[in-house]
């Protein structure tokens, strides 16, 4: 047996877990029907086949129709449910995982206008800033039905043979009957500590008499919402021992802050450039002053914080689960002594801002997860070796040689720049985003082992391809900053790049027009407003940097509003002219036909990228497909099988900003798709 302390076993009441790593409840918004088929089971069955101990399935699971999800979750209250998730349970036990659900009741942390269009409950009108619902405050025949509620779904849930359940407090309306900033109620459920925790105590009874004494149940809190006038540390110990004691509970999930705004959620769940594992030693604390067995996950990125969080003692189970994300194969790469091979989460979020908007969970830089059913994690071996040219060596370029490579295909990668990575490695020049160079790291650590030859400093002509005697091109050339975009004065103004890259110095009154939405704009302002000039971002949209999305927008602006930055919505650059030492810029408005003028020293625009795609337009001609791909093909995992000239010696693709502007995941997932079959 190793000596590992993430290898150990370890005994929950009866179940053995086989080591300790977890995964924690989270919802990747992938069930369909509010039921977790297909995509969702295989998502969970690849995680448990890798080796992890526990797998944690819904983030949180409704047990309540007036607990309508806001980003797809799985509807606990419908008994069609309990076939699905026999079938996810059934298959992951195969595997040797155990399984469990996290059930909830939102409360306020959700919408009136979702499900059936049911009033939003929560024990005051206090209104959650994330989610803009006013609540009704709730009534004692409201509680009634959601005890039954909460003790119906888990029956279900061990109907459908679950190893254990766990309820998710904080933020949810258990937590907020808990914090004195959300229950203004009377007795018996408002006021003194205990009687803000009868309702939580009410359900774990109901669930007790209804799946007995020796079913798994646990509880997900947070022990110091660490938040003038909430639940305080001290509380937060004090709730943690009178879980022990009820005898109702059999393990704490620990937490620390709140959720109920961006910053406070970005807090309570770090992003890159913020510490990890923040909220670990407290953890410790729990356990030490409980005893009892103690589970955590926030911002737990590598294997060797997971191993100090047991090893220290500071945890029981530790929650490695947006690094699962990154890698489902985690426990399998230990197992092996191939901890190096393991890709690394960066914290690019991108996973769960996109649930927070209304889409399904992806991984940044790994395009396979949550498409489990039509994109392989490892990729196999081809019957045929080809030769494979690759032009570009940013994350799509990258990619495809890594994957081209795992097929076993000879690789050859041309590359203008000294160094791979495109625009990555401008965006990781920002200190707080340096984790994103890992993407281009990682891959370039496992092409090379593979054997992948790239030219640096290298400007791939026609004949500089043709001279590799290639069967496959892959044009992964990106593109360059659009710039074009103004009636007048397009010469007059630069890119967020030249601002990133170093090559043109911020001005003292800057103002950058921001008409693509993404992290280049506010890295400029970032980098810009730091220097103490004045900055003014303006888009013609309703809202700043909508591709950023929550969590990431949070460490921009706690720079941003310290400092001297304007935003301006909804007003359009129209053109920029000279005016003495200074630039004049006007500013038109989709909207109407008005005008405003801004005098300022320096023109930044942000508009997206065009393709850098003369080399591709120069093969496609003599290529066999004619650069044609078959999108059905492409969407569905299928082959490349267009062929417009039999003679021609090689097919040619184009992949990533190379095709139009898109992002980083966008061009990882292009190449894996296009060459996991090649």
């Amino acid at each position: 047996m190793s000596n590992d302390p993430l290898l150990q076993p370890y005994k929950l009441k009866h179940l053995t877990l086989r080591n300790r790593i977890m995964i924690t409840s989270h919802e990747p918004a992938y069930p369909e029907d509010g039921m977790p088929k297909g995509r969702y089971r295989a998502y969970h069955v690849e995680r448990a086949k890798a080796g992890v101990a526990l797998t944690m399935t819904a983030g949180s699971a409704s047990v309540a129709r007036d607990s309508p999800p806001v980003f797809n979750n799985i509807l606990a209250w419908k008994d069609e449910v309990v076939g699905w998730m026999r079938q996810m349970v059934d298959e992951c036990h195969d595997h040797g995982a155990a399984v469990m659900i996290q059930l909830t009741h939102l409360g306020r942390r959700t919408r009136w206008d979702k499900g059936d269009w049911l009033p939003v409950v929560a024990p005051s009108h206090e209104r959650e800033a994330a989610h803009r619902a006013f609540p009704k405050r709730i009534e004692d025949w409201d509680m009634t039905r959601i005890i039954e509620d909460f003790a119906d779904a888990a029956e279900r849930m061990q109907a459908a043979g679950v190893d254990g359940i766990e309820l998710e407090a904080y933020g949810h309306l258990l937590e907020q009957f808990w914090s004195p900033l959300t229950n203004d109620l009377p007795h018996p459920y408002g006021g003194s500590l205990d009687n803000r925790l009868r309702f939580t105590f009410d359900v774990l009874r109901a669930i007790r008499a209804r799946c007995g004494t020796d079913f798994i149940v646990g509880l997900r809190y947070t022990g110091d919402e660490a938040t003038p006038g909430g639940t305080t540390k001290d509380e937060g110990l004090e709730i943690s021992r009178k879980l022990r004691d009820s005898g109702l509970v059999d393990f704490l999930n620990v937490v620390r802050g709140r959720i109920d705004t961006d910053p406070a959620l970005t807090d309570l769940i770090p992003i890159q450039g913020m510490k990890s594992a923040p909220h670990l030693d407290f953890a410790g604390e729990i356990r030490a002053a409980t005893g009892f067995p103690t589970f955590h996950a926030a911002r737990i990125p590598d294997v060797a914080t997971a191993r100090h969080a047991i090893a220290s003692g500071k945890l029981d189970m530790v929650g490695m689960t947006r690094a699962h994300m990154a890698d489902p194969h985690i426990v399998r790469k230990i197992l092996e002594k191939r901890e190096e091979d393991i890709r690394p989460c960066v914290g690019a979020n991108y996973c769960l801002d996109r649930i927070y908007q209304g889409g399904h969970a992806f991984c940044l830089h790994n395009p396979a997860t949550g498409r489990e059913e039509t994109m392989p994690h490892l990729i196999p071996a081809s019957l045929t070796q080809k030769r494979i040219t690759i032009v570009g060596a940013g994350p799509a370029g990258v990619e495809a040689a890594r994957v081209a490579a795992e097929r076993g295909h000879v690789v050859t990668v041309f590359e203008a720049a000294d160094q791979p990575g495109g625009q990555i490695r401008l965006t990781a020049q920002d200190p707080r985003r340096r984790e994103m160079i890992s993407v281009i790291g990682w891959r370039m650590a496992q092409a090379e082992k593979k054997g992948v030859t790239f030219h640096f400093n290298t400007y791939a002509d026609v004949d500089a391809v043709l001279a590799t005697n290639p069967d496959e091109v892959i044009i992964a050339t990106g593109g360059l900053p659009h710039m074009a975009v103004l009636a007048a004065g397009n010469d007059l103004v630069h890119s967020a790049w030249d601002i990133l890259s170093g090559d043109v110095k911020p001005g003292a009154n800057v103002m950058i027009f921001d008409d693509a939405g993404d992290h280049a704009a506010l890295q400029a302002a970032d980098l810009i407003s730091a220097t103490g000039a004045a900055v003014e971002i303006v888009t013609p949209d309703r809202s700043f940097a909508p591709e950023v999305m929550a969590m990431n927008l949070v460490p921009y602006m706690r720079n941003l509003q310290g400092r001297n930055t304007t935003f301006t919505v909804t007003w359009r650059l129209t053109s920029v002219v000279r005016d003495g030492n200074h630039l004049r810029a006007t500013l038109g408005s989709d909207y109407g036909d008005y005008r405003k003028e801004r005098l300022v020293d320096q023109v930044i625009v942000n508009h997206g990228t065009l393709p850098l795609d003369d080399l591709y337009f120069a093969l496609k001609p003599i290529s066999r497909n004619g650069g044609e791909v078959d999108y059905d093909a492409l969407s569905t995992g299928g082959l490349q099988t267009i062929t417009r000239n039999p003679d021609a010696p090689f097919r040619v693709f184009r992949i990533g900003d190379a095709v139009s502007a898109r992002n980083t995941h966008a061009a990882i997932f292009d190449a894996l798709r296009l060459v996991k079959d090649l």
